[in-house]
């Protein structure tokens, strides 16, 4: 499997963490899965080539959209492709969804919608395009120039808050919801309430899940144990930080960081 990522232009910024795509070969009759881990970040995703399904709790496969967004998650999602395959991802930060495309980040909290419930007629084009692009450089120009016009016409909503959002990720969540509505001098109420509304979750739930990412992307690579992680990354104890892995991925942090879970480390 082959991962990649790409910084977005600055102008992008403010709305795209950054442009990725994931590429595997599958052998015959031994279909690949893939686990994603709880998130708080949307993201636009495209099919280039094949498709990965996604797994149901029974673990039976649904039909996947070819284009659309996968909305912030707090639990872990699985997907399986039966052959080759080739997705294309925009990394958003969650004010996105309001200020480019005018609806409440709460309408797609652990959903799935295809790309045509986003955006109407223009999806069957954008879709097109970017399967039938040359290059991840193109791909990449294409949704570069359709953000750009949706840009033009956006609408700032909460900027304060979209740059708490940013502060948090960069934090790695080690601030308290408490803090964090201080410094935006609002009662804890109102900020939980305006939080919510631009994020899709509560700020203390989306606080979690940016300390468990941070966690599940640091560990295997500074070759910690899981004390130094749990305490390294603000969990009370290890016992702690294992529920809270086990909640947001499914797993315990030893199989995920053993290399052999449905969870590679791509972050």
């Amino acid at each position: 499997m082959q991962y990649q990522t790409f910084a977005p232009p600055v102008h992008l910024a403010p709305y795209v963490r950054f442009f990725w795509t994931l590429e595997g070969a599958v052998a015959a009759h031994t279909p690949f899965v893939h686990r994603c881990l709880a998130d708080g970040c949307p993201e636009l995703l495209f099919h280039y080539k094949g498709k990965l399904d996604r797994i149901d709790d029974e673990g039976k496969p649904q039909n996947c959209f070819l284009s659309g967004i996968q909305g912030q998650a707090r639990h872990f999602r699985r997907f399986a492709a039966g052959s080759d395959f080739g997705l294309f991802g925009v990394y958003l930060y969650p004010n996105a969804l309001p200020e480019l495309f005018h609806f409440a980040a709460t309408d797609v909290t652990n959903e799935m919608p295809d790309l045509t419930a986003i955006l109407g007629p223009q999806a069957g084009s954008l879709e097109y395009q970017m399967a039938m692009a040359g290059s991840h450089s193109e791909r990449i120009a294409l949704i570069t120039k359709f953000l750009g016009t949706k840009m033009t016409r956006s609408k700032s909503v909460r900027p304060e808050i979209a740059q708490t959002i940013r502060h948090i990720i960069a934090t790695k969540g080690s601030d308290s919801v408490e803090t964090i509505a201080e410094k935006q001098f609002l009662s804890l109420r109102q900020f939980e309430r305006q939080f919510k509304t631009l994020s899709g979750f509560s700020p203390k739930l989306f606080t979690r899940i940016v300390r468990f990412q941070s966690a599940a992307s640091g560990a295997q690579a500074q070759n910690r144990s899981l004390t130094q992680v749990a305490y390294d990354c603000g969990y009370y104890d290890q016992s702690h930080f294992i529920h809270e892995f086990r909640e947001f991925s499914g797993y315990h942090p030893k199989h995920y960081f053993s290399g052999t879970s449905e969870a590679p480390i791509l972050y």
